[in-house]
Formats: structure tokens, C-alpha cells, sequence
């Protein structure tokens, strides 16, 4: 290490006091964790140092990697980790070309700020990161209450609702029994269809909102499985469509209500079908652990916009055209894991496509 007169040293001193004084006004400034905060940190960084001319410094920190210029082909370096809640997740590291310098050009003073510095730029990534756990738990908890409330006036509407539909359609039934006029007939027909229909709605209604009765059973999950894609082998052969079924256990076992769990499989794998091109392939990958079964669909289709990712569960929601659909599918869904104290989770899948993944306790 060189040996600093008075002045160069209290020129260095002044260049490093600086350098903490413009970081700490640039995380300060910074709303987010942003490529133009931390090249201003390590440009900050490189006038710093004693030959700032020759100073290459590089900052590598979750999926940034950045530096103040083209890296040489021999340098040497000093650095110092990044930590974020006590884990190392990067580092910076300030060159000089080996042909010109040596070790000792570094300071033990340099080594001390960068060392700073890199607490400084942990502090603030722990900070920021802090701050989108919360607010995507936020998100989160108000969807929820959301969909909870949703479900109480599903509930309520289900119920209002059964008795004057299982009238009509008895009256109904009735009359159709009793008329001898076509027309009337026909008539009569078309009635006990809309009520049919009607009544549908309402149970998919009552599946949103839990009220369902339910028949939990310890059974093997792949017959369930099996059965569905079978049954909806037609819908996957218009569109060319292969399916790839993976168990990583073919024998996992877990209590849950058959129907239920089969219409969950059937709203999911329809909705992969509608949305996927010709040609395309539906994985459905089953899992486990110690406690949760999991599953997997995902389909290379058209995607979940992020701006309707929050919407798709709630009922009467939906993207299809107005007659292909009443918009309860994913409610439905939604409706019977949370009755199975499980949850369901929407991935983007890359390139293209979604994936839904549902964890249900396995008892």
C-alpha cells in the first residue's frame, strides 16, 4: 500500500465521506429497486476510489448485474458481499488493470467504505423487498375478505333462490304431464329447461360459497384424475391437444370429497382447453409432501392479463363470450379447495400459458 501525504489523504478522506454522503441521498431518492439506483451507486463508487480513471466497479445483486464500463480482461479487485436478512445475495467489486496496478494500490480505508456501502445497498434491498411482501400480502387478505363476503351473499341468494325454482319447476312438471296442446308443450319445455339451468347456477352458487355438503374420503387421488381426463377426451381431440399426466407418486392417497375435487378437474381442464391453441399440450402433475397434496395444471394457452389475475375467482367474472359461459367456473373451484382448507394459486407459464396450482391437506 502507497504511503499518502497529509493533503492526499485528507483528499481521499473528503472523496470517501462524499461517496457515503451521495449514496445515502441516492437509496434515499429511490422508490423501488431500479437499475438507475444502483449504476448511480456504483458511479458514485468509482469517483471514490484513488484512480478513478482507471476504476472499473461492478455491482451483481439478485437479477442485476451492472457496471460503470466494460470489463478489462486482467484486473485486480477488492469486494465485498451483499447480505439481505443475513443471506448473502451479491457482491461489488472494484478493478484495476493488472498490467498498472498491483494489491497494495488498494486502501485499507477503500476496503472499510465498500465494505459500508455494501450494508448500505443490503439495508436498502431488504427494505424495499420488505415493503412487496407486504404489499402483495395486502392484496392478498383483501382478495380474501373480498371472496368471503361474495361467498356469504352467494350463500344467501342460493338459498332465496332454491325454493321458488324447485316450485316452478314441480308446477311445470305438472302442467307437461297433464296438457294435450303442442304448443303449450313446447312451451312448457322451454321452462323447465331455464329452470333446469337455473337451478345449476344456484348449485354452482352454493359450491362457491361452501355451503355444498360435503363427503370426505382417505382414496387414492390417480382413479379421480384418470376418470376426468378420460371424460373430457373429446374435448381434447377437436383441438389436437395431448395431455401429459406425471405423478411423482401414483399411489399418494388423500381425504377428499371425489365429486367435488372431479368438478374441480373438469372447470380447470375445460377452461385449459378453451384458452390453449390446436396443437398444444395440458401437463397435470400431482405431488406431495409430509402434509399437502399438490397439483399442477398448466396448459401454453393465452394467459391470465395481470390486470383480471385478482378478478378470475370471483363469480360471474369471466372473459369468454356472453353466451359460452356464466362466469362461475373458477368461483366453483375456489369454493371447494377453501372447503378442503386448501388453496389455489395462478402462475403465468413461460413462454406462454397458465398454471394453476391447489394444495389440499392430505388429511
Amino acid at each position: 500500500m502507497c504511503l499518502l501525504s497529509t493533503e492526499e489523504n485528507l483528499r481521499e478522506k473528503i472523496k470517501e465521506l462524499t461517496c457515503l454522503y451521495e449514496i445515502s441521498k441516492i437509496i434515499s431518492k429511490s422508490n423501488s429497486i431500479n437499475i438507475q439506483t444502483l449504476h448511480d451507486i456504483i458511479m458514485s463508487i468509482k469517483n471514490a476510489w484513488r484512480y478513478s480513471a482507471d476504476t472499473i466497479v461492478e455491482i451483481h445483486v439478485t437479477d442485476y448485474h451492472l457496471s460503470t464500463s466494460q470489463q478489462m480482461e486482467e484486473s485486480i479487485s477488492q469486494s465485498s458481499f451483499i447480505q439481505v436478512n443475513k443471506v448473502d445475495c451479491g457482491h461489488i467489486k472494484v478493478h484495476y488493470p493488472a498490467k498498472k496496478y498491483t494489491q497494495n494500490d488498494f486502501d485499507d480505508d477503500e476496503q472499510k467504505l465498500l465494505d459500508t456501502i455494501a450494508i448500505e445497498v443490503g439495508n436498502y434491498i431488504e427494505k424495499y423487498q420488505t415493503l412487496e411482501r407486504k404489499a402483495l400480502l395486502r392484496k392478498t387478505i383483501e382478495r380474501m375478505e373480498r371472496l368471503t363476503l361474495l361467498g356469504e351473499m352467494t350463500a344467501g341468494i342460493a338459498h332465496e333462490l332454491n325454493t321458488p325454482l324447485g316450485n316452478i319447476l314441480g308446477f311445470a312438471e305438472l302442467i307437461k304431464e297433464q296438457n294435450i296442446d303442442s304448443d303449450i308443450d313446447a312451451d312448457i319445455s322451454i321452462v323447465i329447461n331455464s329452470v333446469i339451468y337455473s337451478r345449476e347456477i344456484v348449485k354452482k352458487l352454493m359450491f362457491f360459497s361452501c355451503e355444498m355438503p360435503q363427503k370426505l374420503e382417505s382414496q387414492e387421488i390417480k382413479p379421480i384424475i384418470v376418470f376426468a381426463l378420460s371424460f373430457l377426451k373429446s374435448n381434447f381431440q377437436k383441438k389436437g391437444i395431448k395431455t401429459e399426466l406425471i405423478f411423482k407418486d401414483e399411489n399418494v392417497i388423500a381425504k377428499v370429497d371425489s365429486v367435488q375435487i372431479t368438478q374441480v378437474l373438469f372447470n380447470l381442464l375445460i377452461n385449459a382447453v378453451y384458452a390453449s391453441p390446436e396443437k398444444s399440450i395440458i401437463k397435470i402433475i400431482v405431488d406431495h409432501d409430509e402434509n399437502n397434496l399438490y397439483l399442477k395444471i398448466e396448459d401454453q394457452g393465452t394467459g391470465v392479463p395481470d390486470t383480471i389475475k385478482e378478478k378470475i375467482f370471483e363469480p360471474f367474472f369471466s372473459t369468454k363470450p356472453v353466451n359460452y359461459g356464466c362466469g362461475l367456473g373458477l368461483s366453483v373451484v375456489h369454493g371447494i379447495i377453501k372447503n378442503h382448507n386448501g388453496e389455489i394459486i395462478l402462475q403465468d407459464n413461460f413462454p406462454n400459458g397458465t398454471i394453476f396450482i391447489i394444495r389440499i391437506p392430505l388429511t
